[in-house]
Order: C-alpha cells, then structure tokens, then sequence
C-alpha cells in the first residue's frame, strides 16, 4: 500500500509541480496554430532540446529576470516587442521552463520566492518540459507523426498562453505564430548566452541562497530555420541582466561588443613605477618597441598589462593609444584567476619555452620541438620522427601520454557506440587515466578544440556523426599541427565507433611535397594536405560541412580577406579561435567587417592550452586557442 500511495504522490508532484509555475499544462497544441508548418514545429522542439541541454536551471531562479529583445520593434504586428522580460522556473522546484511576460513589471508582480503569483488580467507565455507519461493525448499524437527531438530522454515542450482572470482561475490559448517566433530566437540565443553570466560575490545579502550575478548584455545573431525566412536570414537578439541594461558607448574600434567599464583618465601620481617580475626575461616596450629586460622594464599602473621601457614612453602611450583601452585591459587581467586552469600540476605560467620544457623533460623532443624555436629551421609537417608513441610524446611516463587505443565499455544504454561527448580536460584526463601532472593538454588542446567544435558547437556535424556520416572539415593555416598527427588520432578514437571525419589541412605552410597527400592517421579520421591560400584551393576541394581557424590572428592577415570573402559566399559555419580577448574581439570587428554574422560569441575555449603565455609587450592572459567564437552556426 506504501507503495502504491508513493508513486500515486509522485505522479501528482510530476503533473501539478510544487513551486513557482502555474500548474498542469493546458493541452493546447502547435498543430491547431494557424499557419504553422511542421517544419517549423521541428525547429522549435531542436532549440528546445538544445537549451535543455545546456541546463539553465542549475544556476538561474525565478529571482533572475532578463530582457531580451528580438529583432527591431516594427518587425512585430503590435510595434513593440511581444515579451520583453523572462525568468526560468523550476531550478528548485515547481514547473520546469520559463514564463515571458508582456513587461518587466508584470514579472516582478508575478514572482515570489516560492510561487507564481497570479495576478489578475496578466497575460504570460510559458514553455514547460513535461514528461512525456503525462502529456496530453493531442501532443503525444504530434510528437509521433512529427518524430519530434525530445528534451533529455524523456520531456518534450509544451508551449501556450496563459492570462490570470479576476477569479483567480486562468484562460489559455495557442499562441501565435508571431509568438513562436520570438520564442524560437529566444531559445536559441539563451542557449549561448546564459552560461557567460559571470557570479558577482560581493551581491546580494550573505545569508540569500539566490546567486548574483554581475550585470550583463550581449547580442548574438540568430538565424531563422529556412520555413520562417522572411526575405532575411538573421536576427539580432540582445540579453540582458537585469532588464534595462543598455550598451556602454566606446570609441576604439578595437574593443568587443560586450558592455565594459573604461577607467577614467588616471591623474599624474597613477603613473606609478611599477616593475615587472625579475624572473621574466626579454620584453619590448609597447612605445617605442625597444628591447628590455624583466627587472629594468615598467607596466602601467592602472591595469598592470602593458610593458614600457620608461616613463617617457608609458605617458606618451598613454596620449596615442592606452587611455581608451586601459579599462579593457584590466578587465582581461581581472580574469586572469577565472581562466587558470588549477587542476594541473605541472607549471603552467611560460616566459622561456625552452626552459619551460626543459623542467619537464621534454626540451627538443617529439612533438615538443614545436613548442619553442629550437626546429624554426625545419619546415611545418617535415620535423623527423624517431621511434613510436613514446618517442612521439617526448618520452613522457606511461602514465602521462595517452594510448593509441579505444576506449573500451564507453557505450550508451542497450549496448550502443555514439561519439563520447566532452566538455572539460579533467573529463578527457580522468577518461584516459592521464595524471594532471602530465603536460599533454597543451598539444592536445588543437584536436580537441576541434572535436568540440564538431560534437558541441555545430548541431549540423554533431547531428552527421551521430547517424554514422562522415563530416568534412576544412581547417585553415595549419602550422605546428602538421607536425602533431598522432595528436589528430585522438579524436577518431573519441569518435568510440560512429561516424568519420575528413579533415581537409589549407595552408600556405603546407610542404609541396606533403600538398596533396593523405594520412590515414585511424580507422575514422584521414587528413588531406593542400598548399596554398584557401580561396584558391577551394574550388578543388570536397566541399565541407564545416571550417575551422585555430590562432587564426584575423586582424593580422590581409590574406583572409579573401577567405572570409568565400566563407559568406558558401554560407557554411565557420569557427576560429585565438589566444587572448583582444584578439578575438579584433576578430569580430574583422568578420562583420566583411559582411559576417557572428552566431557564436566569443567564449572561452574548454580546451583552450592550460599554459599561459604572454605577449612580448604586454602581460594580457592569453592561451592557445583561448578563445572562440562562430559564424553561420
């Protein structure tokens, strides 16, 4: 009888919730929305599902409220956007989704910490994730005719219109197909965006179990599914927290999109002299470009990230140049802590590669002879190999390198092989069994990057791999990595059974007696080799289903002009990565310069190198392959 009486309560708790929301689902349907295609009902459970993935509701409450703002106001019937203001619900009981409200207003009145306050003649769009054992008939018949995506294993969306009646009971409808719309660019761009929330630790009372987060806004270009064009391809859908937040104007060309705080001009006694480590070796002054040791070499004051020979030319700088970027500056330096990785042992802070690699044993060795100019005489992919894997990885431990072999009893459920799904180094080092004090992540982090991006960040390769199709992949300017193919062979071995990859290597850099070979380096992954600048070769080439530009330094290459010219043309997504964020936020001026949307902001790479490096005139944070951001996506 216990039982019985428990799972009867637990399915009351599944169907009518226990906390903020507003109860069962009303059994409205997408089918019944005039004008919709089933195309379109597709596309909007996919972002469903996506955002389910990325789990909002670990970090956000009800308490969290966000503006968001689709497109112009007159693209929308009414003049206005349709709602402006959204809180996610369910993080700690209750309805699992989100509520829109037709005003930030509306929302503070509804929410409460502990229930959703009905109040009268308020009209709210909600989206639920209700289990598929208690989802209407009518839906449950759509979901089977339509072989819709599920959210997790077993939810599915339901979406419809709520308005709180003088009674206290509520009315519901189908929404619009307008109102889908908005959903659909919502989701999609929350999806990116939620995870950049940085926590603010000094908010909020010390006693709140709510986490506080610093304020923050981001746009990021959503592309409409092909059903819902309307003459145009894109929106530009704008986040913010907490409502209201508005863009800070900045002058340099050279800063991000993202709202930063600019010092103010510092007085004559911030001109402090600052000296820099003494362990450091050789810098240049950002001024005047002169050589100059560590100890004998000053920074700026304010934001600690630039190298200057002498006052003359940290006060001068700051004339031409640093005034409107020190702000920026600091605020990278600030998150310098963030992006550490702390879970190596080995030292990760590199001023001398070569002595770097020396305290570990690997100085001039395998791989490693990339790592520092001691080969720059030897050409990219031509540097002579000895041995085997061991030799390869520069004689590390057994313990410290990983094997060229599968992965054994890494299966889904029913005994079935899909690719292995990463998102961290300590997941990758304790699958392999590798100990943090091993090195390897540092050449790794390019094929892994790379895996990522194809198993994370572009649905459409992920979705290819995932029926057992081959995905091809057009990789620009390769340089050290021609010479890391038994690195590259790790990501066939994550592939775990299903699906190939064809990389297809672009590159001035590429030796004219590799160009136009091909490496079997595993059973599920080969690399074709071509020399010469990608909007020449292109035309020759299997055409891809994806690019990628490791270290790409965009801003730096007037050759890309040309590539980024024939990337808008083919209108495939494209990722690139760089090392520190003023490079990418460089980057991004160089993409919409050229015409591109930018659909994946710039985050922080996962697998970005652990070891930190900095430029010879300034001490930003920066990491191979640090950063990336997308277009097209």
């Amino acid at each position: 009888m216990d039982l019985h009486l428990k799972n009867l309560f637990g399915r009351f708790q599944e169907q009518f919730g226990s906390g903020p929301g507003l109860g069962p689902g009303s059994g409205t349907c997408l089918m019944k929305v005039e004008g919709i295609a089933p195309a379109f009902i597709k596309s909007i459970f996919r972002a469903a599902a996506a955002l389910y993935r990325t789990d909002p509701w670990k970090r956000l409450r009800p308490g969290h409220l966000f503006g968001i703002r689709v497109g112009k106001d007159s693209d929308w019937s009414s003049k206005k956007q349709p709602f402006p203001c959204v809180q996610f619900i369910g993080g700690d009981g209750g309805d699992l989704g989100f509520i829109m409200f037709r005003s930030e207003n509306n929302a503070r009145r509804m929410t409460s910490s502990r229930e959703t306050i009905r109040v009268p003649n308020v009209e709210v769009l909600r989206v639920t994730y209700e289990l598929e054992s208690i989802i209407f008939p009518s839906n449950q018949r759509m979901i089977r005719s339509l072989s819709l995506e599920a959210s997790g294993t077993d939810r599915f969306p339901a979406i419809d219109v709520a308005r709180c009646m003088s009674s206290g009971g509520l009315q519901f409808r189908n929404p619009t197909l307008e109102e889908l719309r908005f959903v659909y660019a919502f989701m999609k761009a929350i999806s990116l965006l939620h995870p950049l929330l940085q926590q603010d630790k000094e908010a909020g009372p010390k006693w709140s179990r709510l986490m506080c987060f610093e304020p923050f806004i981001e746009t990021v270009d959503v592309q409409w599914p092909p059903e819902m064009a309307k003459g145009y391809d894109l929106v530009a859908v704008t986040v913010s927290h907490p409502p209201g937040q508005a863009y800070e104007e900045k002058t340099s060309s050279t800063a991000s999109s993202t709202p930063t705080k600019y010092a103010e001009p510092p007085k004559e006694d911030v001109f402090v002299d600052t000296k820099v480590a003494s362990t450091v070796g050789l810098r240049q002054c950002a001024m005047c470009d002169k050589e100059v040791h560590g100890e004998q070499s000053l920074c700026c004051g304010r934001c600690r990230a630039v190298i200057y020979c002498s006052p003359v030319c940290q006060k001068q700088h700051w004339k031409e140049t640093h005034k409107s970027l020190c702000g920026l500056y600091k605020a990278m330096m600030e998150r310098e802590e963030e992006l550490a990785m702390k879970i190596f042992m080995f030292p990760c802070a590199v001023d001398l590669p070569c002595k770097w690699l020396e305290s570990l044993g690997i100085h001039q060795k395998g791989m490693w002879r990339r790592k520092c100019s001691c080969y720059s005489h030897c050409p990219f992919g031509l540097l002579p190999v000895k041995g085997g894997l061991w030799d390869s990885w520069g004689g590390l431990d057994d313990e410290e390198y990983p094997r060229d072999s599968p992965f054994h009893n890494h299966f889904l459920r029913e005994g079935m092989s899909s690719p292995i799904l990463l998102s961290s180094w300590s997941e990758y080092y304790n699958l392999r069994s590798l100990s943090l004090s091993s090195p390897v992540a540092d050449i790794l982090s390019h094929a892994l990057t790379v895996y990522y991006i194809l198993t994370t960040l572009s649905t459409s390769s992920k979705n290819l791999l995932l029926k057992g199709k081959e995905v091809i992949l057009h990789y620009l300017g390769p340089e050290g990595e021609l010479d890391w193919m038994t690195a590259f062979a790790e990501v066939g071995h994550l592939l775990n059974g299903l699906g190939n990859i064809q990389i297809v290597m672009v590159g001035p850099e590429v030796p004219t007696n590799l160009s136009g070979t091909t490496s079997g380096i595993s059973s599920r992954v080969r690399v074709n080799l071509v020399r010469g600048f990608y909007q020449e070769e292109a035309t020759y080439l299997p055409p891809p289903h994806v690019v990628v530009a490791l270290n790409c330094g965009l801003e730096c290459y007037a050759s890309w002009m040309g590539t980024l010219d024939l990337i808008k043309s083919m209108g495939i997504p494209a990722f690139f990565t760089d090392q520190c964020e003023i490079s990418c936020a460089n980057a991004k001026q160089v993409l919409r310069n050229a015409g591109l949307h930018i659909t994946h902001p710039v985050t922080p790479n996962p697998f970005r190198s652990p070891v930190r490096y900095h430029g010879p005139a300034n001490n930003l944070p920066s990491y191979s392959n640090g950063f990336v951001l997308g277009v097209n996506t």
